[in-house]
C-alpha cells in the first residue's frame, strides 16, 4: 500500500499575487491556478504535490503528496526565498493521509472540479454546453422535451469519473458553486521553440455530498490522482470527511 500524506501551507496573498503578476501568470479573472502551480514548481521539482486546492488566504494550500516526507522538507527549505515566503513554507506541515479504507464505507466529500470532456478535435469543451448540443441535434430544433440541467450533467460526469475504475459510488451530491472562469495555460512549444499563453473559458464548480467506497485500493488511487482535467492546476482534489 503506498503511502499518502496531506500537506499545508498558507500562501502570503500579496506575495504571491507580485511573484504572479511580475510573471504574467495571472489569468484575466485573477486565477491563481498556474501561478501556484508554478510555484509549487519551483520549490518541489518532480516531487510538486498534485492535486491541491487553494482554499483562500485564511485556510491555505492543501494538497496530497506520495513523496518522502525528508525529501518533501529538504526541497522546501532550500527553495528561493521569494518562493517560500510565497507560498508560506516556513509554515509547511504534512500528517499522515488514510490509505487503508473499509469496503462500504460512507464518507462526506467535497471537490472543485472541472467538468469538461475532449471533443473528437481534441478541444476542450464544457460537458454541459456538449450535452445540449447532443440533444439538440437528437431531438430537433422543434422538440419540445426538456432540456438537462447544468446540475445534472455535471453530476452525471462526476459519476462517469467515480465509476471509471469502480472506487465509489455517489450516495448524494449537489452543486454549491458555479461559474465560468478565465483559467491560464501555457500551449506546447512552436517552431520558434516558444512557449505562449491562453486564456481557456470554463465551468468552475464545486461539488459537495457523500460517497461509499467501493474499491478501497482503487479509492487510495483516486485521492493521490484527483478527479478530471487541469488536476495541477487546482482543480479535482477531493477532500473527505466523515460522513
Amino acid at each position: 500500500m503506498m503511502d499518502l500524506q496531506l500537506m499545508h501551507c498558507r500562501p502570503d496573498p500579496i506575495a504571491l499575487t507580485t511573484w504572479a503578476t511580475r510573471r504574467k501568470l495571472l489569468s484575466p479573472d485573477g486565477d491563481l491556478g498556474y501561478a501556484l502551480h508554478a510555484l509549487l514548481a519551483v520549490a518541489f521539482g518532480k516531487h510538486a504535490p498534485a492535486p491541491f486546492r487553494y482554499m483562500g488566504a485564511e485556510q491555505g494550500l492543501l494538497a496530497y503528496t506520495a513523496e518522502d516526507e525528508d525529501v518533501f522538507r529538504s526541497n522546501a527549505t532550500h527553495a528561493p526565498e521569494e518562493v517560500v515566503k510565497a507560498l508560506g513554507l516556513k509554515q509547511l506541515r504534512l500528517r499522515p493521509f488514510p490509505t487503508s479504507w473499509e469496503t462500504d464505507k460512507v464518507l462526506g466529500f467535497e471537490a472543485r472540479l472541472r467538468p469538461v470532456i475532449r471533443t473528437k478535435n481534441g478541444r476542450e469543451r464544457d460537458a454541459y454546453l456538449h450535452r445540449l448540443e447532443q440533444v439538440k441535434a437528437q431531438s430537433g430544433t422543434n422538440s419540445s422535451e426538456p432540456m438537462p440541467s447544468r446540475e445534472a450533467v455535471y453530476l452525471e460526469w462526476l459519476n462517469k469519473k467515480f465509476q471509471a475504475d469502480n472506487a465509489v459510488q455517489i450516495g448524494y451530491a449537489r452543486m454549491e458553486g458555479f461559474s465560468l472562469a478565465r483559467i491560464l495555460r501555457r500551449t506546447q512549444k512552436g517552431a520558434d521553440e516558444k512557449r505562449r499563453t491562453r486564456n481557456i473559458t470554463g465551468p468552475d464548480v464545486l461539488f459537495k455530498g457523500e460517497l461509499k467506497v467501493t474499491d478501497p485500493i482503487a479509492f487510495a488511487h483516486l485521492l493521490k490522482r484527483g478527479v478530471g482535467r487541469h488536476r495541477a492546476f487546482g482543480y479535482g482534489m477531493l477532500l473527505i470527511r466523515p460522513a
